[in-house]
């Protein structure tokens, strides 16, 4: 039953490219709802049952945590952007290249050593990656802009990916993405005003469609895979993940009639390949 929970939060997680499309409001603001809106909605219940938790922090924690949720906060806004201009199948393989990001940053950053076959990984998440883009090429310059901005949205959740490895070592998960996705919802309204986005009159359906990605895809998405670490192996939940590209393509082929490409399917599944075998290299990878 909990592996059948997390393969739902999966499935959930991969809605928020129908959220997306279903949106008429700039990307930027679509990602402001979603996560002013999880934020809202799990602050009650951190202040009323982790008020202690909250005090006992140290300033580094909070800074880590503020930090942390920028980088989210720039992910949603490069993730979001992306699907305005490439298909949702190949944006939502693209973001899975998080994994060649991070390994590169274990390495750099926190000098660890990685195996053989950890490298063949990440040149094979590396090589999908190249392979879409280059199969996008062919669609034009949008769809090229569409894969580097999901890229660089990639980079930025593998970099809130390691703060939050840091974190998660002495803070609370309801804690720590409390202070996340305020964080987040904060970069990304700094972030509007500064570009003179307006705020409001997007009418209802853009409120609903923020609502719709805080509650299936964060809270209900996202969340579930923190959860799920407390009982089940972090591979399997690694491994799981990587259903998001399919779930997502089924939901575009499903509502908006889009056929990802042979080719686009192969550099998925390239992608796929070499973000599992990392995942099975473990540790000491």
């Amino acid at each position: 039953m909990k592996r059948l929970l997390v393969i739902l939060g999966v499935a959930g997680a991969s809605l928020s490219a129908v959220f997306v499309r279903w949106s008429t409001a700039p990307s930027l603001i679509v990602a402001l709802y979603r996560m002013a809106f999880s934020a809202a909605l799990l602050a009650p219940y951190v202040l009323l049952r982790h008020r202690a938790e909250l005090r006992a922090l140290s300033r580094r924690e909070i800074l880590l945590c503020l930090v942390s949720g920028a980088f989210l906060g720039l992910h949603f806004a490069a993730y979001f952007e992306a699907l305005q201009w490439t298909s949702i199948a190949s944006a939502v393989v693209l973001v899975d290249t998080e994994a060649l990001f991070v390994a590169l940053g274990t390495v750099l950053l926190f000098r660890k050593k990685l195996s053989g076959r950890a490298w063949l990984a990440v040149a094979l998440a590396f090589g999908g990656s190249v392979m879409i883009a280059m199969v996008d090429s062919a669609a034009g310059a949008d769809a090229v802009r569409g894969d580097l901005i999901a890229l660089a949205g990639a980079l930025c959740v593998a970099v809130y990916t390691m703060i939050g490895a840091v974190c998660r070592k002495s803070i609370s998960t309801a804690v720590y993405t409390a202070l996340v996705y305020g964080s987040a919802s904060g970069t990304l309204l700094a972030i509007a005003l500064l570009s003179g986005t307006p705020l409001a009159g997007y009418g209802l359906v853009n409120l609903g469609t923020g609502l719709g990605l805080a509650v299936f895809c964060t809270l209900l998405g996202h969340s579930v895979f923190s959860w799920g670490l407390k009982y089940l192996p972090p591979a399997f939940i690694s491994t799981v993940k990587l259903l998001e590209p399919v779930f997502a393509s089924l939901w575009g082929l499903a509502l908006f009639g889009e056929r990802p490409g042979v080719w686009v399917l192969l550099g998925g599944a390239v992608i796929i390949c070499g973000v599992a075998l990392y995942t099975r290299c473990g540790e000491n990878g």
